[in-house]
């Protein structure tokens, strides 16, 4: 009894080998499994992904603007953004210094006036020569690029007059050279 046991233990390790030789194809080679003769198959009608619904919400819910946000806005910018927008956003990037095609500044009129969600749709399909970045930078993140940049159009744009005091002269002290309308009019 024991032998045929064995004897047939060993028929079945036998028969699974049949799957370490099935055959494989490349993406793009021919094939007689399915009817139109391609190995590479596009997904029925109507197929979404199982987590299309958690991205979608992900693109469409602006997260609150925090600090942790804008640092990790910051962080992707650097990553991502700066070898072509540079990094405080005017489009001089190593890149269009090598002869690529210069990307807008962030600080146009047209950028200024945007709204984040714009931002967040040109990470996510691309615009112009800028390919998507959908598949590289997490719906989170493209929030937090799209705050930092707000965050780089107001440090770029900002008004001296809104400023208190305070802060005036803290830029003073670091020799930023800003000067308040008083010290114009002298």
């Amino acid at each position: 009894m024991r032998a045929c046991l064995w004897v047939m233990l060993a028929l079945a390790l036998w028969s699974c080998d049949e799957m370490n030789h099935q055959p494989r194809y490349d993406s793009a080679e021919a094939s007689t499994l399915f009817a139109d003769g391609k190995s590479l198959q596009a997904p029925p009608d109507g197929t979404v992904a199982r987590d299309a619904a958690a991205l979608d919400a992900a693109l469409t819910r602006r997260p609150p603007m925090t600090a942790a946000l804008l640092a990790r806005g910051r962080d992707r910018f650097q990553i991502y953004c700066v070898p072509c927008h540079d990094a405080s956003g005017y489009g001089r990037g190593t890149v269009p210094a090598r002869g690529f095609p210069q990307p807008p500044s962030f600080h146009s009129d047209r950028l200024r006036g945007a709204p984040s969600h714009y931002v967040v749709d040109v990470i996510t399909n691309g615009y112009g020569v800028m390919f998507s970045y959908a598949d590289r930078v997490a719906p989170a993140d493209r929030w937090a690029i799209a705050s930092y940049i707000r965050a780089l159009q107001l440090s770029q744009n900002a008004d001296a007059a809104e400023l208190s005091s305070e802060d005036l002269a803290a830029l003073d002290a670091t020799g930023t050279g800003i000067a308040t309308d008083a010290e114009v009019a002298r």
